[in-house]
């Protein structure tokens, strides 16, 4: 069984999922697409070979009978809209992030869905289906640390460009260890702090760079985040889980070794598709495994919102400076 997918947003992100679907994964043809610039989507079908219909009104290729699932890699402020179009129209929609720009947003998607009876969203959040952060979870809750107490994370980039404001370190780069934390410890976040040290010279006049977001947890967990985005070294992602009886870090990528010229070294990624590739194959292939079985089991839209939430609170203490806290609602039984 195959199944019918139509693409909202060729760009970069959205392109790369176009490839996948048509040929690396299983199960899955891009049959129609839409972007805001038609010519997108033609130069998408000349390069990768498609035979898929160009809709210029997103709603027409949600509508289409031919499209079973939809994947929304539009501009951000779009998704919510997209997402509700489809769950309005009974079908699957894979969204990357964010569900949306706000926390309400989110809520929004998540009374919908409730509303329909069914699970249909899975949100772009691919770090769960990467194989060290899944290495790592199977530690923590196989017990061998005993309880977590803390945890020390860094999310570094080379260099970012002139448009990156100080708010989307939590908006853009932060969102995914709000995420891959709260499912590694199968816990809430209750508060939010930021700091910030000693500025970069590499940074842009207007960007605060590096910054520390100190979180807490329901359980008490204490975590401590490095946001580096001009650290000009390298793209790295680090995570150390301090438990009651032991330390696990999240494993290295797979490096060569070398010894030349009287030195020992292995290499460093500087991009970040690169780093996480094989999970994002790994997440569209599960979203299209699930929609295939009825059964959706990835990051839903309420994993969506609770990111929101606590992005908010984020960005409100990047603003004042005080311990912001963090008040998420009951999860719904839908959600359990």
């Amino acid at each position: 069984m195959t199944l019918n997918i139509g693409v909202i947003g060729t760009g970069a992100i959205g392109r790369e999922h176009i490839r996948r679907c048509s040929q690396v994964l299983q199960h899955a043809r891009v049959v129609a697409l839409n972007d805001i610039n038609r010519n997108n989507c033609e130069q998408v079908i000349s390069e990768l070979g498609l035979q898929a219909e160009i809709y210029d009104n997103a709603h027409d290729l949600i509508a289409a009978p031919e499209v079973q699932a939809i994947l929304v890699t539009s501009w951000g402020p779009t998704h919510e809209e997209f997402v509700l179009a489809a769950i309005k129209a009974g079908k699957a929609v894979f969204c990357e992030k964010p569900l949306a720009v706000t926390a309400q947003g989110c809520m929004k998607i998540v009374e919908a869905e409730i509303a329909a009876g069914k699970k249909l969203v899975q949100v772009g959040f691919m770090r769960p289906y990467d194989s060290g952060y899944r290495a790592l979870k199977a530690v923590i809750d196989g017990g061998t640390l005993g309880e977590p107490l803390m945890l020390h994370c860094a999310h570094r980039n080379p260099a970012v460009g002139d448009a990156y404001t100080t708010d989307m370190a939590i908006t853009d780069t932060l969102i995914h260890e709000l995420d891959v934390l709260r499912w590694l410890l199968n816990d809430d976040y209750v508060s939010a702090q930021v700091i910030y040290p000693r500025k970069t010279r590499h940074a842009s006049s207007h960007l605060k760079d590096p910054q520390i977001v100190l979180l807490e947890t329901a359980k008490g967990i204490r975590i401590d985040v490095e946001i580096f985005v001009n650290c000009a070294y390298g793209y790295d992602i680090q995570c150390e889980v301090v438990g009651e009886s032991g330390i696990a870090r999240l494993p290295e990528p797979m490096s060569v070794q070398t010894r030349h010229a009287a030195q020992l070294s292995t290499g460093i990624l500087t991009d970040w598709k690169k780093r996480f590739i094989a999970a994002y194959d790994v997440e569209l292939q599960d979203f299209i495994n699930n929609v295939l079985s009825g059964n959706m089991t990835g990051p839903s839209a309420w994993d969506g919102y609770a990111a929101a939430v606590a992005a908010d609170a984020c960005v409100a203490a990047q603003n004042n400076g005080d311990i912001v806290p963090i008040t998420m609602p009951p999860r719904p039984a839908f959600y359990c």
